[in-house]
């Protein structure tokens, strides 16, 4: 026997105003940019190339947003 549905949640559009997710605030621009720099340097020191640029891409990328926040 098939279920019965009614309404909107037929559709899965229901959407309880009491239980809805609140936005998740992450460390700052700033304190991410601190961070991948800190994690850089501390993988060219030990040798490892490759991980060394990965993060210092990601310390750019959050430098940029920093720069881009300021403007």
């Amino acid at each position: 026997m098939p279920m019965r549905q009614t309404g909107s949640t037929a559709y899965g559009n229901s959407v309880s105003r009491t239980n809805a997710a609140q936005p998740r605030r992450g460390p700052s621009a700033q304190a991410n940019f601190e961070r991948y720099l800190a994690l850089a340097k501390a993988k060219a020191l030990a040798g490892d190339r490759i991980e060394a640029e990965r993060n210092y891409q990601y310390a750019e990328h959050y430098h940029r947003l920093i720069i881009g926040s300021a403007a």
